[in-house]
């Protein structure tokens, strides 16, 4: 089993203070490392091996034309003067970096380290990513795109040996893209642990600072936009008032607007697309581009509504002026005659900028705060200015605004139609907020899609099915193969099994499914499941873990397929197996968002893997058991032939069970039961009843006897529950049949059972009507049999509940279903079960399903020899004679000797105790059976007679000639039989 809680490998500095060298010695040696180094640190030098890189290299690329006022640089400027003037006359030096590991400034808190470091640790336009410096603070946190320490030899280079670092990752607050690295260096010696605290801070004001840039910049775009707007006023392109769409618009149809925009401004290009509301209209969406007096290039998109009155005014709410800051001038534009005019509005205070997440929206009063376009709101796009208005009773997505340039792409607007500001932003903050809301929606789904069944395998195939495409384009998702057993997972780095395949095309050239997975050392599968934390691989053609593969694999991947994420499946704190997401139409490449997504989506899947697996488990002990108390072979007789299935449910075991039962005289017991229930104790239920049930038929009793006893016996069952008042245990359904081969006659009783199929010799199917009895347990009720005529090849069908019970089908028409398959008469009894699984079984079974065909045959006439006599000594000998005669005719003269004292014991005995009339039957089947009948109820006993006694030694004899005997009742009188050998002397 696989349990983590972190890094499985030890951490920190050597005891002498020198670093791991001794680790990274035995290292560059090709020794094993498993002890004193940390995972991170040991998977950056196993890859920088991969890439050739060597340890005492001292050349790094330079860039001189890296951009000296980028986002990331205006960002950290100040944050910079505040961290050096901090550590001023300490040694420690500061770097920021770009998102490649190109260094774009560093501060020193000692002037002099500026004169006595070597150019690379001083001048801007190096180049300190992994795959070209080697393991350093810059590329690692790149690399692993978090806080990383690097700490003396843990570095790859030998120029570092003698320093130390931090470094962390800077993010764009609103798309979580890393824009850069703050870096803090500082000699081996002078380790402090608050540095961590100092340089998350200083992380946290750069990311301000950047959605300063991002708020400044929308701004701008609206500021422009209105701008135009105003001036084109007096146009042919009217507007209308700005609460005069709210009331028409349902918050369904609102929402559909808001994201058919967003969508529009990520596309970054002139566009126009209709948009069809929930009560049949559809209103025109017109996208286009434009730039703010800055230079800032972004997206206007504009509602066109066509059919409104040209003479209402154009009115932009104050309270856009409140959350974007234009200038209050601008905030009110009307529209009338040729003329355009500006009147201004009443100063007002400005809200806060934009944050992450959020979007910037136009509002009436204080509801703007919470309506679906707020900062407070969840659910809008991510940093997307729009000018917007709240109607009297709510939220309105979009706002009003006058006239525009009139550019729809290569789409007319009507001269009747006016124009309403729906947002405006740059194309890749619209990007950021449509991917957002779609995170969000693959989340809602994938919450009520995976683990809608109990099965390990399907459960894997919902999670890729989810993935993709909206996440990845092609997903693999690997499992223990213990889990795949339904056991608790042991190892997941030795026994993996490639369980899932999924992707956008058919031919998908990964490890099919069912087949083992190996991966190597350094592969991002088995760096996640060490370590057991999601990897990301942003260029996978350049991962050096990959590659170390070797090209064979590389080629089993589609060619476009540029990035990776390997999520762990763990629940519980066990290692399940592990998701791997491949992007390859997108040309982007996965991000930190999408590595979150695909963790969260692996999350939920790992926990309905595991809870399928424990079913699993269950059901297979629970299938076990059942399978185990089911009869494991038919007995050998020729009165049928015989042939059954067994199928149990997809989802929980029952207690469906069926017997074939050799009973005395030739005859033969068919029953088919049904405990109520499932799991476990239904199975074990199933047990005792099938047990009790053969030792009530085995007694010879008829069918309604039985299930006579059998009542009493699952009340009995259920006064006995633990629980106090037999709450899910009990209750039965049972359906017994008695076949006799010598008259062809066929006793059934059913106690709440579905009835029998009979099918007759020219095919012609009917359901006898027999009395339904009550389940078994309600005691108190009678239970009726009926004897119906079976000719020599009939077939009786006899079945459980789950094979006609379906909630998708109603039981009449699955009835004659049966009725057609069963019309073919010629079929033998494995054919014709075979055909009522594949015809009438529903294909995912709810309910567990037991068959029993049986083809009745009968007893030859000639093999029956019968006499009646009356209840006088004399005719003992008589009988004696005629029977060792028919004996000589059927060539059984080696059986004669014991058949002649068994009669003779048996009609004596009746003749002594019995009373008249007597009969005597021979019957030549597997054995000979030598039956005695009279008309009185008592029943002999076997007893051991006294040296004394003059008699009660004939049934002992009896017992000693005979395989088997006993006595059978009739409705008036007894029968006592006896069985002997055919090879008896």
């Amino acid at each position: 089993m696989v349990r983590f809680g972190g890094e499985p490998r030890s951490a920190g500095r050597a005891a002498d203070g020198t670093g791991p060298a001794r680790s990274r010695e035995r290292f560059l040696q090709g020794e094993p490392v498993e002890q004193g180094v940390r995972t991170s640190i040991l998977d950056s030098w196993q890859r920088c091996r991969t890439l050739g890189l060597s340890p005492d290299q001292s050349d790094l690329p330079f860039l001189a034309d890296f951009d000296p006022d980028g986002r990331i640089v205006r960002a950290a400027v100040p944050v910079l003067d505040r961290l050096q003037a901090r550590f001023s006359g300490s040694e420690i030096n500061i770097s920021v970096a770009d998102a490649h590991g190109t260094v774009l400034l560093r501060r020193f808190g000692e002037a002099s380290l500026a004169r006595r470091l070597p150019a690379i640790q001083r001048v801007p336009g190096f180049v300190f990513a992994e795959r070209v410096a080697g393991t350093n603070g810059i590329g690692l946190a790149l690399a692993e795109r978090q806080l990383i320490r690097v700490y003396g030899a843990e570095h790859f280079a030998e120029r570092s040996q003698a320093s130390a670092c931090v470094a962390l990752p800077v993010r764009d607050p609103l798309s979580g893209r890393i824009e850069g690295v703050l870096c803090f260096g500082y000699p081996r010696g002078a380790e402090n642990p608050a540095l961590r605290a100092v340089i998350r801070a200083a992380a946290q004001a750069m990311e301000r600072r950047l959605l300063g840039q991002s708020s400044g910049r929308e701004r701008a775009l609206l500021r422009a936009y209105l701008t135009t707007g105003a001036e084109a006023a007096s146009g042919l392109h009217r507007g209308i008032a700005v609460d005069e769409l709210a009331p028409e618009l349902s918050s369904r149809d609102r929402a559909a607007l808001m994201e058919k925009a967003a969508e529009l401004i990520s596309r970054a290009q002139r566009a126009a697309v209709d948009v069809p509301l929930s009560d049949g209209r559809r209103i025109t969406l017109v996208s286009r581009p434009m730039t703010s007096a800055s230079g800032v290039e972004g997206i206007a998109v504009e509602a066109v509504l066509p059919y409104s009155s040209p003479e209402e005014p154009l009115v932009i709410p104050r309270q856009v002026d409140e959350v974007a800051g234009f200038p209050a001038e601008l905030a009110v534009v009307s529209a009338g005659p040729p003329a355009a005019r500006l009147s201004a509005a009443p100063p007002s205070g400005h809200l806060p900028d934009a944050v992450p997440g959020r979007l910037t929206a136009g509002a009436r009063g204080d509801k703007g705060l919470n309506s679906p376009n707020s900062p407070n709101s969840p659910d809008s796009p991510n940093s997307v200015t729009a000018a917007g208005a709240d109607g009297p009773d709510g939220p309105d997505g979009v706002g009003g605004v006058g006239g525009g340039d009139g550019a729809t792409g290569d789409r007319p607007v009507p001269s009747s139609s006016a124009k309403r500001l729906v947002l405006v932003g740059e194309p890749f903050v619209g990007a950021y907020a449509l991917a957002a809301r779609r995170r969000l929606e693959l989340l809602s789904e994938a919450s009520g899609r995976i683990g809608a069944t109990l099965d390990v395998r399907r459960t894997a195939e919902e999670l890729a099915e989810t993935a993709v495409p909206r996440l990845a384009d092609f997903v693999t998702v690997d499992l223990s193969e213990a889990v795949l057993r339904g056991e608790e997972a042991t190892d997941p780095l030795d026994d993996l099994r490639r369980t899932v395949v999924h992707g956008i095309g058919d031919d998908l050239p990964f490890t099919p499914a069912g087949k083992r997975t190996d991966f190597g050392p350094a592969t991002s599968q088995l760096r996640c499941l060490a370590g057991g934390q999601a990897v990301l691989e942003p260029d996978l053609k350049a991962a050096a873990g990959w590659l170390a593969q070797g090209r064979e694999h590389a080629e089993r991947l589609p060619s476009d397929v540029h990035s990776l994420i390997v999520v762990p499946l763990v629940a519980r704190g066990v290692v399940l197996g592990i998701a791997s997401f491949y992007r390859a139409q997108d040309p982007a490449p996965f991000g930190d968002d999408d590595r979150s997504l695909a963790q969260e989506l692996a999350t939920r899947a790992a926990l309905s893997i595991d809870n399928a697996r424990r079913y699993t488990h269950e059901r297979t002990m629970v299938l076990a058991l059942q399978r185990r108390l089911l009869p494991h072979g038919l007995p050998d007789q020729d009165a049928v032939e015989v042939a059954h299935r067994y199928l149990p449910a997809e989802s929980d075991v029952s207690g469906d069970w069926y017997d074939v039962i050799p009973l005395s005289g030739t005859r033969i017991g068919l029953m088919v039961g049904d405990v109520v229930g499932h799991g476990m104790l239904s199975a074990a239920t199933m047990g005792r009843l099938r047990t009790a049930a053969r030792s009530f038929a085995e007694l010879d009793l008829p069918p309604d006897e039985v299930l006579t006893h059998l009542d009493n016996l699952v009340g009995r069952l259920d006064r006995e529950d633990p629980d106090g008042e037999g709450v899910g245990i009990i209750g039965a359904t049972c359906l017994y049949a008695i076949y006799d081969p010598t008259s062809q006659r066929c006793v059934l009783a059913r106690a709440g059972h579905p009835p029998p199929a009979l099918v007759r010799p020219d095919g012609k199917v009917s359901y006898p009507d027999l009395p339904a009895g009550p389940p078994l347990g309600l005691g108190g009720l009678p239970f009726d049999a009926v004897e119906i005529d079976l000719p020599e090849g009939s077939q009786l069908v006899l079945y459980t509940d789950g094979l006609i019970e379906d909630r998708h089908r109603d039981v009449d028409v699955v009835l004659d279903e049966l009725r057609g398959t069963l019309a073919h008469a010629q079929r033998t009894p494995e054919e014709t079960c075979q055909a009522i699984l594949d015809t009438v079984a529903p294909a995912h079974p709810c309910d567990d399903i037991a068959l029993l065909v049986a083809r009745t045959h009968a007893l030859d006439p000639g093999r029956i020899a019968t006499w009646e006599l009356p209840a006088d000594p004399a005719f003992v000998s008589e009988v004696r004679a005629s029977a060792l005669g028919r004996l000589a005719d059927w060539g059984l003269d080696e059986a004669a000797f014991a058949a002649e004292l068994i009669l003779s014991e048996l009609v004596t005995n009746a003749i002594r105790h019995g009373a008249g009339p007597i009969r005597v039957r021979l019957l030549h089947d597997r054995t000979l059976i030598c039956e005695v009948s009279d008309s009185s109820n008592t029943a002999p006993h076997l007893r051991r007679a006294a040296s004394t006694d003059e008699g009660g030694r004939g049934l002992f004899l009896v017992a000693q000639l005979s395989q088997a005997w006993g006595t059978r009742y009739l409705p008036q009188g007894k029968v006592i039989w006896a069985e002997c050998g055919l090879d008896a002397a």
